[in-house]
């Protein structure tokens, strides 16, 4: 071998020699026959090197999996025999008392026996295991490496979580059904002979052991360890510190398995005896909390595998076992209960599932028994109390732990909603002992237990339907038991807790059940107020203030017709938090200009809104909007001149959240209360007045061009055709110097005023149309480097919004955009059409260039049609409809190319009725004659086409190009 290549096999060793080492590794894997060196270097311990020794498994890997049908029948045998002899070693130097191999050459080593393994059992190696035993007996070493072979076995054949091809699936059950034949009684044995040997003096082979028995008990017969001495020594490991992990893993693996449900039950009831007069089933808080994690798993287990005994007994009609099998599970409750409550989340959350399906039991039962109800009432209270954060709870900096707990949280949830099915009543009066308890002494309750009274109520909302009585109505007499909640929540004063979990609870809440206020008014000023004050919007916290203007603004909306009496007062307590200021000297504002966003949209609610006149409302709306056109002239002045990049970035996006808070506010205007209607049509042309000559800034073009184009496509649906004056101007500016995602981005908003004002913008249409079309083609045959994914997505995005435009000019009915532009350059759209439908292996645009071509032969290709346009249906249309499917891009495998095709043949079908008689014969004596269709096909094809419904034609179409297709 190399050995200076090898040198580069050390994780210090510099670049150039991992280079070399790289470089040999990839020879050595094409070479014929250097995987016998490696062999030999194994066999031999020619190398003392653990890297060196590493280096030679995985080539030999990459022999077998790669290769190994190559090989002859003695170089085969050659491997297998190399492997056995560097066993043997082990087991030799064992008894010399010399290192053992690095843990990472013996995973190797078992990685390689088990692939070839996974190769020969069938047919060549029949004795694997055998031969493996042999060589290893109870050796510690020999053991170590038989297990570890066994395991990565495991991994190659059983393990789920590796993805398999229908072929290695077969292959694998093959194995495991010639293994249960074969050995595995053999297997179990040793198992049982190295538990023996091993469990009170090598803790590390036990627990290995007990892993590969967990591996394999899933598909081997479970009787073979379901049995006297493997389960009375697995219940002793129980009581071993070091062992007891792996046992209760074990011991879940068996529990999980499979079985007939009366065994199943007998069993899972026989392992519970042995714990329970064992002192397991009393849970010390004190005990090993990693130990605790795998036992509440291993009870989870237990739990769930009785209840699915149960179900399927249940479902068999045997009501007496199904009994028993019942009680067995409820007297595991107290056991579940403990671990439910236990103060480490990780050992609670372990039973949550054995939990919710014991609810999901007692949910179906007709009547629950006193015992059942106080379990009810356990769980509920173990809920509320898990529900609580921990003192360590890092709200400002959450990492990790704290997002495990809201995970946690949210399967304790599931939990109270499974509880609310079985009991609403208990859990109402439940939340409403706790809650009322607790927010009659808030102020001296710790943070976690005021959060989580409130944090009860909020989620009452969800665990129990109104049906039930938790609705809210004007009779106080009749008044639930959320009514009482939310009144008190309301009037006791606790918004002024001072930690933001509990402030932000109570405004989650308070907007969460708002139609209680719908019934009881009189508590909106106190709750408004909070939103407005320190406890809120200038609370110290931005994420309390940024979490409460949304709130605020969902407050607003549902409750907008009580708001009246407090219009203006609002308006003059938020006018501070409506500053637009990019952040000059350090200065912040109080919220960010997302933020904002919500602000402005309430303020524009409550003017729209209100129940003043037209005029007072325009002189509102026009209080609101008024600083933000003034502030947007002088910053857009300052951009024009400013030199300096980062500040130019600053002003640009100060500019842009202007224009975005004056089309939030347009969010407010419905079909009831419209712009005009309100009398605000002024203040939003003159917002357009003043955003408009952001279009012509020769810096930051796109960030403000997009800032604008998005507010014209609010004032389209807003001002109606008041806004039209402005679309020329604005188009003017945004056709200069494009890109294309310039276009791309314009054309929505053409197709928008198109769709909308048809024959209105008529003349502005064909004014436009050229100049935007010169800008398309301009883009679209810029060249642009041969490797640029980017530029190449960007101009087929273009194409297809290009494609969009003319679909909605024609499908509006306004051909006469595209005939009044002149002979030369309606042929030249047209033929962009053409080549569209066929050039370009695009589906989605394919598809829109035959809807345009099926409506221009609708408007045009009658006989009084536009002139020539008869004679270009025959030379492009009609051979459009069979190049484009004929082309090898023409998927018609791919759901969006079947589209397409559709829609072609509705081009063609058009033009049949369009054109009668006269089709069919240039389709039997011309056109199809040339593209060499038998006779007989061309008949049936104009048979197809001439059908009344559209439908028969298009299914026969797809057959016609599947045959024509090579």
């Amino acid at each position: 071998m190399d050995e200076q290549a090898l040198l580069g096999l050390n994780p210090n060793a510099n670049a150039d020699f991992r280079e070399r080492a790289l470089a040999y590794f990839e020879q050595l894997k094409v070479s014929q026959d250097a995987w016998q060196v490696c062999a030999e270097a194994l066999a031999q311990r020619i190398y003392s090197d653990d890297h060196v020794k590493f280096f030679c498994f995985q080539v030999l890997e990459h022999q077998i999996k790669f290769k190994y049908a190559e090989l002859t029948a003695h170089q085969q045998q050659l491997i297998r025999e190399t492997l056995i002899t560097w066993l043997q070693a082990q087991v030799y130097i064992n008894m010399l008392n010399a290192q053992p191999e690095k843990t990472f050459i013996r995973n190797k080593a078992a990685q390689v026996f088990a692939i070839i393994f996974v190769r020969d059992y069938l047919t060549a190696w029949p004795k694997f295991f055998f031969d493996v035993l042999s060589v290893v007996g109870l050796n510690p070493r020999g053991v170590d490496l038989y297990l570890r072979i066994l395991m990565a076995v495991d991994a190659e054949v059983v393990d789920r979580d590796i993805i398999h091809t229908p072929e290695e699936a077969r292959r694998n059950t093959l194995l495991k059904d010639t293994m249960r034949e074969r050995c595995i009684p053999n297997l179990v044995e040793s198992w049982y002979q190295i538990l023996q040997t091993y469990q009170h003096t090598n803790s590390e082979l036990t627990c290995q052991c007990l892993e590969v028995i967990g591996a394999y008990v899933s598909w081997i017969d479970l009787t073979l360890i379901a049995n006297d001495r493997f389960i009375n020594m697995l219940l002793g490991h129980m009581s071993v510190e070091v062992l007891r992990e792996e046992a209760c893993d074990c011991l879940y693996e068996i529990v999980n398995k499979g079985m007939d449900p009366i065994d199943k039950t007998k069993l899972v009831e026989s392992l519970c005896q042995v714990l329970q007069s064992a002192g397991f089933f009393s849970i010390n808080q004190e005990e090993d909390v990693d130990f605790l994690a795998r036992f509440s798993k291993l009870v989870n287990g237990m739990g769930q595998s009785l209840i699915v005994s149960w179900t399927k007994l249940v479902k068999s009609g045997d009501m007496k076992s199904a009994q028993d099998t019942l009680q067995s599970i409820e007297s595991k409750v107290p056991l579940m209960l403990q671990l439910l409550i236990h103060e480490d989340d990780d050992i609670s959350s372990n039973i949550i599932g054995f939990c919710y399906e014991y609810l999901h039991i007692l949910k179906q039962l007709v009547l629950l028994s006193d015992q059942q109800k106080t379990n009810v009432e356990a769980i509920m209270l173990a809920v509320m109390k898990k529900l609580t954060y921990d003192e360590e709870y890092n709200f400002d900096n959450e990492g990790e732990d704290e997002a495990m707990f809201v995970e946690y949280r949210k399967q304790l949830k599931l939990l109270l909603d499974r509880l609310a099915q079985v009991s609403p009543e208990l859990l109402l009066a439940s939340v409403r002992r706790v809650f009322n308890g607790t927010l009659l002494n808030w102020q001296s309750a710790p943070f976690m237990e005021v959060e989580v009274a409130i944090r009860l109520l909020y989620m009452l909302a969800e665990a129990i339907p109104a049906s039930h009585g938790a609705h809210f109505c004007g009779d106080v007499a009749k008044a639930s038991a959320l009514q009482d909640m939310m009144r008190t929540l309301v009037t006791s004063g606790v918004s002024v807790y001072n930690h933001t979990s509990v402030t932000l609870e109570f405004f989650e809440t308070v907007v969460r059940y708002e139609k209680f206020f719908t019934v009881e008014p009189i508590h909106i000023p106190n709750v408004l107020m909070a939103f407005l004050d320190h406890r809120g919007l200038r609370h110290s916290s931005a994420k309390v203030r940024s979490r409460t203007a949304y709130l605020f603004s969902r407050f607003v909306k549902s409750l907008h017709k009580h708001m009246n009496a407090f219009v203006e007062d609002i308006l003059t307590r938020i006018q501070d938090l409506l500053e637009l200021s990019p952040p000059e000297n350090g200065f912040q504002t109080l919220l960010s200009s997302d933020d904002q966003l919500f602000i402005y949209e309430t303020a524009g609610v409550l003017i729209v809104n209100s129940d003043y006149p037209a005029e007072r409302k325009s002189i509102l709306m026009r209080n609101l909007l008024n600083p933000l056109m003034e502030k947007f002239k002088i910053l857009l002045e300052k951009l024009v001149v400013e030199q300096d990049e980062e500040r130019q970035t600053v002003l640009a996006d100060c500019l842009n959240h202007a224009v975005g808070f004056a089309s939030r506010t347009s969010k407010a205007f419905s079909n009831k209360q419209t712009v005009k209607q309100c009398g605000c049509s002024g203040v939003y042309l003159d917002c357009l007045q003043s955003f408009l000559p952001a279009l012509s800034c020769p810096v930051q073009k796109e960030l403000l061009r997009g800032g604008v184009r998005t507010f014209l496509h609010r004032m389209i649906i807003c001002l109606e055709e008041e806004v039209l004056p402005f679309i020329p101007t604005a188009s003017e500016h945004m056709l200069k110097d494009c890109e294309a995602k310039d276009l791309q981005e314009f054309i929505p908003l053409i197709n928008q005023i198109t769709a909308k004002f048809k024959a209105q913008v008529s003349p502005f249409l064909q004014q436009v149309f050229m100049p935007l079309l010169h800008a398309i083609f301009e883009v679209l045959v810029r060249p642009s480097e041969e490797n640029d994914q980017s530029a190449a997505l960007d101009k087929q995005m273009l194409r297809r919004s290009y494609f969009a435009f003319l679909q909605t000019v024609t499908g509006s009915g306004m051909n006469e955009v595209i005939a009044n532009q002149g002979a030369e350059n309606v042929e030249r759209v047209l033929f962009t059409v053409i080549q569209g439908a066929v050039e370009y292996p695009d589906p989605i645009a394919q598809k829109t260039c035959f809807i345009i071509l099926s409506k221009l032969v609708e408007l045009w290709g009658g006989k009084d049609g536009l002139v020539g346009f008869a004679d270009f249906v025959y030379k492009h249309i009609v051979p459009a409809c069979f190049l484009a499917p004929l082309k090898p891009t023409f998927d018609l495998a791919d759901a969006q190319t079947i589209l397409a095709l559709s829609e072609c043949a509705v081009t063609m079908k058009t033009i049949y009725l369009k054109r009668g008689p006269e089709c069919i014969q240039y389709l039997q004596q011309e056109y199809l004659p040339s593209l060499q269709v038998a006779p007989e096909i061309i008949q049936e094809f104009c048979q197809a086409l001439q059908q009344p419904d559209a439908k028969v034609f298009k299914n026969y179409l797809k057959v016609f190009f599947q045959r024509a297709k090579p």
